[in-house]
């Protein structure tokens, strides 16, 4: 199944009597490359996150998100005997040194230990985290698979483009084999000016400049490519293509260039020129599938 390293998932679950959310985003990155961002209630569990999205993510920047829904009866709470402690010591600070201005409620709320949270440790398993994670996972996979398909459309679009522009060449390059051959016997009689020309040395030349010419390697590598590149979008069994998609790139760039550098003719190079086009559109989204 081909997948995009782009997308999006979420999901909810109970760790212990807690709700926990999850939430996973990943863009493209040579490798898995995680970022956890985990409450200091989770923190402990975070090598078990991280190997449960190994498991599940080949390659990829993927950062993790969790929090914890809290109930009412779990939130942070107003030690009242502390803010009034801190209020009354602010003022006499002030009235001692003379400052103006008056104590709000934002400055003593914000001195310590005025606001603490709930007190009794989060219960729970790395395994009911894992469990939250791995439906957030689920979710992210869907998306990166489908966002995949479509992405393995564009490029299959492009390969035809690809494969139509090397037939055209196919079908040019024995023509301009023969045009080649007759321009230079002319222009042979033209320097030779009536002068007897030496025709086995001239056929030699010929025979050189026809090896020099010719693309027929080039092209049946360039289908062998085509071929293989086709069958690795077609892949069902769920390993990623990406890097591989992306060495047949090379070798199909590779060999667009020894076709180009070969030509000499027009023609030729105007769908060597295209060929190199479409193949830079294909790498763009080569670039983005797992």
């Amino acid at each position: 199944m081909i997948r995009s390293m782009t997308g999006f998932g979420a999901a909810e679950g109970l760790v212990g009597n807690t709700r926990v959310a999850v939430d996973l985003r990943s863009v493209n990155h040579r490798f898995f490359n995680p970022s956890l961002k985990l409450p200091s209630e989770l923190s402990r569990w975070e090598s078990e996150v991280r190997e449960a999205l190994r498991r599940r993510i080949a390659r990829g920047h993927v950062s993790v998100s969790a929090r914890i829904e809290r109930s009412a009866d779990g939130m942070a709470a107003i030690d009242e005997a502390r803010f009034a402690e801190a209020a009354a010591k602010l003022r006499g600070l002030r009235d001692k040194y003379g400052l103006g201005g008056d104590v709000d409620v934002a400055t003593v709320l914000r001195m310590p230990d005025v606001i603490h949270g709930a007190t009794e440790e989060m219960e729970g398993t790395a395994e009911e985290l894992v469990a939250v994670v791995e439906a957030a996972a689920a979710a992210l996979g869907t998306m990166r698979e489908a966002e995949g398909q479509r992405m393995a459309d564009v490029i299959r679009e492009r390969l035809d483009l690809v494969e139509a522009a090397v037939g055209r060449i196919a079908a040019r390059a024995p023509e301009r084999v023969v045009a080649q051959r007759e321009r230079l016997r002319e222009n042979v009689k033209v320097l030779a000016g009536g002068v007897a020309v030496d025709e086995q040395r001239l056929a030699q030349e010929i025979a050189i400049l026809a090896d020099r010419l010719d693309v027929g390697e080039e092209l049946d590598r360039f289908a062998s490519h085509i071929t293989a590149f086709r069958n690795t979008l077609a892949a069902k069994d769920g390993e990623p293509v990406g890097k591989r998609l992306g060495f047949l790139l090379q070798e199909l760039l590779r060999e667009a260039n020894t076709t180009g550098s070969k030509a000499n003719d027009a023609t030729i190079q105007k769908d060597v020129l295209l060929v190199k086009e479409e193949l830079e559109r294909i790498r763009e989204q080569v670039e983005n599938l797992e």
